[in-house]
């Protein structure tokens, strides 16, 4: 959100919210258990909301942590969440608790992105994906939306480009109706013109898939991949509150023993 829409009326932004959210201001008050009226009078400007009641629509509208400082913001109240940068000392359990489930996950690549998907850590292993890149993409900060799909990223490799495409777009897409951030939608802007066969689905998904996988086209042979996101929970804290843990798993036994045998050869040249 720009400083423009900081300095809006809190009435107005609750009204875009809500109307993003596709709700009228019945629903939106039957929702959150206060009068239309009341609720009319907040959004035009002839009431001022207390923090309790910016906290109560916010929750009804479903808003992000950063969009709900925002809000109070605002209304003339001191912003209710912390933001630390993830190597303050208090985040040393936040920290400790990403490069666990990292380094658990080898010899399997794993990620942990921001809110606009920007790179803040990885395990080794990730290397399957960012090997196949072109050097400029790996400079920080490493965007892993544009490295999936970038020509020059991993987007020539991937067997199914167009269903993985699809699938990510989808993601981002409610991302930028979830927190209505113009830098995500100068993202999707740009990843949708990015060149790609739409006639090439790679082929028809065997009655067994029970997910649709990555399918990554390699020396090795076909690997192929599904996806598990995890987030952390009841977060107060906006940092925290948007990082995401993005975890591939083999989807066959074939990528299964690769990903191991590569995991043992990068660790081989190591000694």
């Amino acid at each position: 959100m720009t400083l423009m829409q900081m300095q809006r009326p809190v009435g107005e932004l609750l009204r875009d919210w809500r109307e993003q959210r596709r709700l009228s201001q019945l629903q939106l008050a039957v929702l959150a258990d206060v009068s239309t009226r009341h609720l009319s009078f907040i959004e035009t400007g002839r009431s001022q909301p207390s923090r309790e009641m910016v906290q109560l629509l916010a929750e009804h509208l479903d808003l992000p942590l950063r969009e709900r400082n925002q809000l109070l913001l605002a209304a003339g109240f001191a912003p209710v969440y912390s933001q630390n940068p993830l190597d303050a000392a208090e985040m040393s359990p936040i920290r400790a608790a990403l490069r666990q489930l990292l380094s658990g996950h080898e010899p399997y690549p794993a990620v942990v992105v921001d809110r606009d998907w920007n790179l803040v850590d990885a395990n080794d292993s990730l290397a399957v994906f960012t090997g196949l890149a072109a050097p400029e993409l790996l400079e920080p900060p490493v965007n892993v939306m544009r490295l999936a799909l970038h020509p020059k990223g991993v987007a020539p490799h991937i067997v199914n480009l167009t269903e993985w495409r699809t699938h990510l777009l989808t993601r981002l897409r409610r991302r930028v109706a979830l927190t209505g951030d113009p830098r995500l939608t100068e993202l999707y802007d740009e990843l949708t013109v990015y060149p790609c066969d739409l006639s090439a689905t790679g082929g028809q998904h065997p009655a067994t898939d029970i997910v649709v996988p990555l399918r990554l086209r390699q020396e090795d042979g076909e690997l192929r991949f599904f996806c598990t996101v995890a987030t952390f929970g009841t977060p107060t804290d906006i940092t925290v509150a948007e990082l995401a843990i993005e975890s591939f798993f083999p989807a066959d036994d074939h990528t299964a023993q690769t990903l191991i045998r590569m995991r043992s050869g990068a660790a081989g040249a190591r000694r």
